[in-house]
């Protein structure tokens, strides 16, 4: 059995999905963003805004090598940005079954509308922001999956059964 890893947009469910995909395939549950908060002693907003963007890329590209030395099949939730990176990709399809869980910029938009958490969406016009981010971020997400489900308007399960059928 390969670690299933999550992969997709911010907003697009990524943890929300992985922490009850964990529960449903009694497997433990990892989050690269989280992870490297812990590591680092700081939030990603706060690594962002002091050390740049291209930091804390570079911590993600090193979190994945990490990650590579997991024994035990994991559920494996990535940072909306991870895929971007031209060689995390290859560190992702090395580590598991990739699921791109692909969301549109308006449900997006919808659940993060409040979040200020979100340092990328910290800006005039967060929707513009998000499909602009959003159709950038496209090739490399499909490059990068072995599997694609869409999330929009379906529920936890279905969701959840579409990533375990697909992940077989």
């Amino acid at each position: 059995m390969k670690h299933i890893i999550l992969t997709g947009f911010m907003g697009s469910g990524k943890t929300s999905v992985g922490i009850r995909l964990s529960y449903r395939l009694r497997r433990a549950f990892a989050d690269t963003d989280r992870l490297i908060e812990r590591e680092q002693g700081k939030a990603i907003s706060d690594i962002f805004a002091q050390d740049g963007e291209e930091v804390f890329r570079k911590m993600e590209t090193q979190m994945l090598r990490k990650l590579a030395g997991l024994k035990e099949p994991q559920i494996i939730s990535t940072g909306g940005g991870l895929p971007v990176r031209a060689e995390n990709r290859p560190l992702l399809k090395a580590l598991g079954t990739v699921v791109y869980l692909k969301v549109s910029p308006e449900t997006v938009y919808e659940r993060l509308r409040d979040d200020t958490s979100r340092p990328l969406l910290q800006c005039e016009d967060p929707l513009s922001r998000i499909r602009e981010l959003l159709a950038a971020r496209e090739g490399a997400y499909r490059e990068g999956a072995d599997v694609t489900v869409a999330v929009d308007g379906k529920s936890f399960d279905v969701i959840l059964e579409e990533i375990e059928e697909k992940t077989k």
